[in-house]
């Protein structure tokens, strides 16, 4: 999800350029990332032409979330890592995420039970296995197909939360290159013989694993946020497991992919550790940079059809970042910044809109350019018109509320050193 959750004043030095406690080259990349993912998502239902002519070279979507997950690991540790709270990071990324997770989940059900989505289907048949695996967002890795598409990275995102709070707790936080060129290791030289879906074949395992999961993670976080050593050890051991276990074996992509995944958040943390003078280039460089090149490889040596549109995606995602880096003294244009801001609601609000689409024109090759063109102009006036909405009604007030929850933890901390 990008940071997927694009307001999050958290995260790194102030520089110039930036607003006043935000950066503006990563608003810029959330942009951009957002309206990519909008872009491959549209194409199915209003121009589906373009899919050949793009399709065998470029994968649009990967390159979207990829520069997301850089944008992740570059500003989620930093955010638990200010406050040096971990009761005051899983606040902050509740209140940030569930809020218009659960607009956009309401929303989805609602086109489920219109019959607009078959996802009603899933649904009515395993309801539990649904309901708890959304409710921890690790759906993707549970083998619970997503209510909204666009889900299946929140499910990364949480298992990057889990090993950030794991590695802070263990006190490995700065081990972050390390980690990452670890995952891209194994994303190269195991992830063709690593499972998939290994753990959740059928109903039955399937909700096993999920109730499993769930209570394992819920002690996991009960053990970090625990004020004993030992509970805290456990804890943080619960939350590794859970987050590296899942996408080795279990994952709904392939496990290469998985790992790969997770490399790149962890090479983005590594990138901020250098920028903010944690850890000397030197020692930086080298790990992160085998990151996109075992990411290359792996698509290469792994990849069943063309590795083209994966190997594309991803140097153009590293491109990017690379060049957000380069160009964040620049002053970033108003619209373009608020893009950023909004990009959590642009994400998951438009595979619904999307959806409609695709219920009212089920032939879209059957209409004349014109007319689509036309359409899907509306639809993304409609968008930007909505996620002004979802932002100012459901986001910020969600965010100020977690603000001032945290703020009451770490007054209550300071009150106990007292």
């Amino acid at each position: 999800m990008v940071e997927i959750t694009g307001a999050d004043s958290t995260t790194v030095p102030a520089t110039a350029g930036t607003r006043a406690n935000r950066q503006g080259w990563l608003d810029a990349l959330r942009a951009v990332a957002a309206l990519v993912v909008v872009y491959e998502h549209a194409l199915d239902p209003l121009f589906p032409e373009l899919r050949p002519i793009t399709g065998p070279w470029f994968n649009a979507g990967m390159y979207g979330v990829m520069v997301f997950f850089l944008v992740s690991g570059y500003v989620v540790p930093a955010s638990l890592e200010r406050g040096g709270s971990v009761a005051e990071f899983w606040t902050g990324r509740l209140f940030r995420l569930y809020p218009l997770w659960a607009v956009a989940v309401a929303a989805a059900g609602v086109l489920a039970v219109t019959g607009v989505d078959p996802m009603h289907v899933w649904l009515t048949q395993r309801p539990v296995s649904a309901v708890v695996g959304h409710a921890t967002m690790l759906q993707d890795l549970l083998n619970v197909p997503n209510v909204i598409n666009v889900l299946w990275t929140l499910s990364y995102e949480m298992a990057f939360y889990f090993l950030v709070t794991a590695l802070y707790v263990a006190g490995l936080q700065r081990r972050s290159a390390e980690v990452g060129c670890g995952f891209a290791a194994v994303a190269l030289l195991a992830g063709g013989l690593l499972p998939s879906i290994l753990l959740s074949h059928g109903a039955t395992a399937t909700l096993g694993l999920t109730l499993g999961v769930t209570a394992l993670g819920a002690c996991g976080l009960a053990g970090v946020l625990s004020s004993r050593a030992v509970a805290r050890r456990a804890g943080a051991a619960a939350l590794a497991l859970v987050a590296v276990g899942l996408p080795a074996v279990n994952g709904r992509i392939p496990a290469w992919q998985s790992m790969t995944i997770l490399a790149t958040m962890f090479a983005g943390t590594a990138l901020y550790r250098a920028r903010s003078g944690q850890i000397g280039w030197s020692r930086t460089l080298p790990p992160v940079l085998l990151v996109p090149l075992a990411a290359v490889a792996a698509g290469v040596w792994h990849g069943q059809e063309s590795p083209w549109p994966w190997v594309n995606a991803v140097v153009a995602a590293w491109v990017t970042f690379a060049a957000g880096m380069l160009l964040a003294h620049r002053a970033v244009p108003r619209f373009w910044a608020w893009l950023g801001v909004v990009s959590y609601s642009v994400y998951l609000i438009h595979p619904i809109l999307l959806e409609v689409v695709d219920g009212l024109v089920p032939d879209p090759g059957a209409l004349a350019w014109p007319y689509r063109a036309g359409l899907g102009a509306a639809v993304l006036a409609a968008l930007l018109g909505t996620v002004a909405l979802t932002y100012r009604l459901v986001e910020a007030p969600a965010q100020r509320a977690g603000r001032r929850l945290a703020a009451r933890l770490r007054a209550r901390r300071g009150d106990a050193r007292g």
